[in-house]
């Protein structure tokens, strides 16, 4: 079982900028793909941006030239820079890895981190 603890998240203005960061129990080297994703209340989880073992992004339009995920292999740890903040970011956000297993893919997802964007 992979540990994946967010952190990073908190309360901020408008057109303010967070990072968020999610610290893996396992070499994230091999994984498949880092990804974040947000829910709002009310709302399903839906995709933020993932990254590749390869470095290749992909973000949602809603969050494209605003976000910028990464990865450090060798602290296991995947960050989600986040500008340019607007109230309809508000959400928990979570990170998920995905690893091939000997068994098929596993997902692990972390217990989430709450952003909230005042206007």
């Amino acid at each position: 079982q992979v540990q994946m603890v967010e952190s990073g998240g908190g309360l901020v203005q408008a057109g303010g900028s967070l990072r968020l960061t999610c610290a893996a129990s396992e070499s994230i080297f091999s994984a498949i793909y880092m990804g974040w994703y947000r829910q709002a209340p009310g709302k399903q989880r839906d995709l933020v941006a993932t990254i590749t073992s390869l470095g290749i992004t992909n973000y949602a339009e809603s969050v494209k030239g605003r976000f910028s995920i990464s990865r450090d292999n060798g602290r296991k740890t995947v960050y989600l820079q986040m500008n340019n903040l607007k109230p309809e970011d508000t959400a928990v956000y979570y990170c998920k890895g995905t690893w091939q297993r000997e068994f098929g893919v596993r997902d692990y997802w972390g217990q989430g981190t709450q952003v909230t964007v005042s206007s």
